[in-house]
């Protein structure tokens, strides 16, 4: 009887190893996977956003460095040249086929346009208009008197010598009173000389190349011998300055720089707020030093030197004559404290609540007393950008600070 033979084996049997994976297998692996994925997508997403508050950090601080840096710039060569008393803080008219205009003050509860280092246009706790303003003159305060009464519309304004030193074609001259508020000052350009029978003449004529003259003539009467003539320099080189912060950027106004003397010019973005505080000198009287000639109530002494009393973000009555923003006032401004708040270049994402939580409380500037004698008054900024979609507690913010002596105050003629 023969045996019949087994049957192959299964390929299963004889080869175990290459069963496959089971269903179950399959699926822990692929969720294992995702897991993975997830956990180096959030790992990459966090090192991006530390990435970016990092460099919105630094940002900040460059934007910030840079904007007060421009704004110490200009507050340290204020009031050059217009630091005479017959000058400083003289209400001024003033016009500018580019379209500048010079910053509005108050005096007495009147808008006044004044010739003065520093004004500053206050706006509570949204950013300020901060004006400097200086000339370019080496003979600084160089001056020559009238002679014969000028009448307003005349072309010719006729000066006690001829051809005045410094005083050159195209020059910026400013014409005042010798008693300060008798009168406006009027700002006008050289446009020629000419000699009369009296003497000297400083022709008043308008031009392409006298942007300062729209009209042959001025508009002011100026009495002879009463009257003096002031040389800025040229009108190149006339600094007038105006900043401002619009829509998160800084802006400049200025004469000297073409393209921007009408609607101005960017400077810095991520900039969100300007502020400014004037330093006074508010010494009474007797304070002052008794040997210093020409002192008075509406003047500082300048051989003690200048002190600062009182921060204010308005015009005070500073030498308590009874007039705010005389210009008495004006030549009590010693300093002036600045402040540019800049902020981060990229906004942080609301928490899970949906709010921001990156900046909480609006900051706040000018909160410490410097100098140590002097009260602190501070200012709570609102940071809030006009027309932004984002809300301003999802950005981070950086103050920057610094106190500018306005010097040539004090280099008084």
């Amino acid at each position: 009887m023969s045996a019949h033979p087994s049957p192959e084996p299964s390929i299963a049997r004889r080869r175990p190893g290459n069963a496959g994976f089971s269903l179950v297998e399959l699926m822990v692996s692929v969720v294992i996977g995702l897991l993975a994925l997830v956990f180096a997508t959030r790992l990459v997403v966090s090192g991006e956003q530390n990435k970016d508050a990092a460099v919105g950090g630094s940002d900040s601080m460059q934007n910030g460095m840079l904007a007060l840096f421009s704004l110490s710039g200009d507050a340290a060569d204020a009031g050059w040249g217009l630091n005479d008393t017959m000058l400083a803080g003289c209400d001024t008219a003033f016009s500018d086929n580019n379209g500048y205009q010079l910053a509005v003050g108050q005096r007495g509860g009147a808008n006044i346009t004044p010739l003065a280092p520093v004004v500053i246009q206050s706006n509570g706790g949204n950013s300020d208009v901060v004006s400097f303003q200086s000339g370019s003159s080496q003979t600084a305060v160089g001056s020559t008197r009238l002679v014969t009464n000028y009448v307003p519309g005349e072309s010719t304004l006729t000066v006690d010598s001829r051809n005045p030193y410094d005083f050159n074609v195209g020059d910026v001259l400013v014409v005042a009173p010798i008693t300060p508020g008798a009168r406006r000052c009027t700002l006008f350009q050289l446009s020629g000389f000419g000699i009369g029978v009296n003497g000297n003449q400083l022709q008043v004529a308008s031009g392409v190349d006298f942007p300062f003259n729209p009209q042959v003539g001025l508009t002011t009467a100026y009495p002879l011998n009463v009257s003096y003539i002031y040389n800025l320099g040229t009108a190149a080189r006339l600094h007038f300055h105006t900043w401002s912060v619009q829509n998160g950027i800084l802006r400049l106004r200025a004469t000297d720089m073409p393209g921007s003397a009408g609607q101005g010019a960017s400077v810095i973005d991520n900039v969100v707020s300007l502020k400014a505080q004037y330093g006074f000198d508010n010494r009474a009287l007797a304070d002052y030093d008794p040997n210093t000639p020409g002192n008075s109530a509406a003047q500082a002494s300048t051989a003690s030197g200048m002190r600062i009393g009182v921060w204010s973000s308005t015009m005070i009555d500073a030498d308590n004559d009874g007039v705010v923003g005389g210009t008495g006032d004006y030549q009590r401004i010693g300093s002036v404290r600045l402040a540019v708040v800049a902020r981060s270049k990229t906004a942080e994402k609301p928490d899970s609540s949906g709010q921001c939580r990156a900046t909480t409380v609006q900051p706040t500037v000018f909160a410490g007393a410097a100098p140590a004698t002097v009260a602190a008054a501070p200012v709570q900024v609102n940071v809030a950008v006009p027309g932004d979609t984002v809300d301003w507690k999802c950005y981070r913010y950086r103050v920057f600070e610094t106190i500018v002596p306005i010097r040539n105050a004090q280099w008084r003629p």
